[in-house]
């Protein structure tokens, strides 16, 4: 899935004028995304088991309507996609609440929970692209819709790396539109002091590509984890990889 311009765009980043790369965090640095969705299935297979819903929930759903949006966004855009609409609920509600929020806490009570049990382990490829990018001296930052990134960096023992963290916590603090808004990872740009053209947007998920697409950065790496090669490039790759270890070679 490489292509010859993916080696020298990010394994030599600092000499085509690309001064930080700015990562995704579940499915491109961790499987934690094999975790989100096993609680996305878990939350709308009862869910829709319980009100006759159908068809049944799919992983085709996972990446169609969830993944890599802020997650009472993936509860909306799920819902919607079998003509229900839900009250808004509160921030708060009780995981057993049928609302937007309450349905959206339970998925983040089923994840944390896996996530306690059994721990994260960073993609090696991914660690080996950090530690190339250490060495060359290149900017770097997770951004991620959840608001469990601080956690599952801890996990994976990855808190250390990244010189700013855009997580769905800062977002909801500084009124930041999810992906595929491109808001957050021009923020995490602004907050490295790297112009958006001089920044590469590394994702799995499409409506992450849409976001380095449209806030025209630099460069939009797709990793295609099961999005689907064909679908990360016409949302916005400008580039595909199966693994971020082959950015480092060539």
């Amino acid at each position: 899935m490489n292509s010859g311009r993916t080696a020298w765009t990010v394994a030599q980043a600092p000499q085509r004028g690309y001064r930080a790369v700015l990562f995704d965090l579940d499915g491109v640095l961790t499987p934690t995304a094999d975790v989100h969705m096993a609680a996305w299935k878990r939350l709308f297979t009862d869910y829709f088991t319980a009100h006759g819903v159908t068809p049944p929930y799919t992983d085709d759903d996972y990446f169609a309507s969830i993944d890599g949006k802020p997650r009472y966004d993936g509860v909306r855009t799920c819902l919607a996609s079998r003509g229900i609409t839900l009250d808004e609920g509160q921030p708060d509600d009780a995981t057993t609440s049928q609302t937007v929020c309450g349905l959206g806490n339970r998925k983040n009570e089923l994840f944390t929970a896996v996530l306690r049990q059994d721990g994260v382990v960073a993609y090696p490829g991914s660690v080996a692209l950090l530690d190339h990018l250490k060495s060359a001296h290149v900017a770097v930052a997770v951004v991620s819709s959840s608001r469990n990134a601080a956690m599952v960096l801890e996990a994976a023992g990855l808190s250390d790396r990244f010189d700013v963290v855009v997580s769905g916590v800062e977002a909801a603090q500084q009124h930041l539109r999810g992906k595929p808004a491109p808001d957050t990872y021009a923020y995490a740009a602004q907050l490295l002091g790297v112009p958006v053209d001089e920044a590469v947007v590394v994702e799995d998920a499409i409506s992450g590509v849409a976001a380095g697409a449209a806030g025209s950065f630099g460069l939009v790496i797709g990793v295609d984890r099961g999005a689907g090669e064909a679908d990360l490039r016409r949302h916005g790759a400008d580039v595909v990889v199966s693994d971020l270890q082959e950015l480092v070679q060539g």
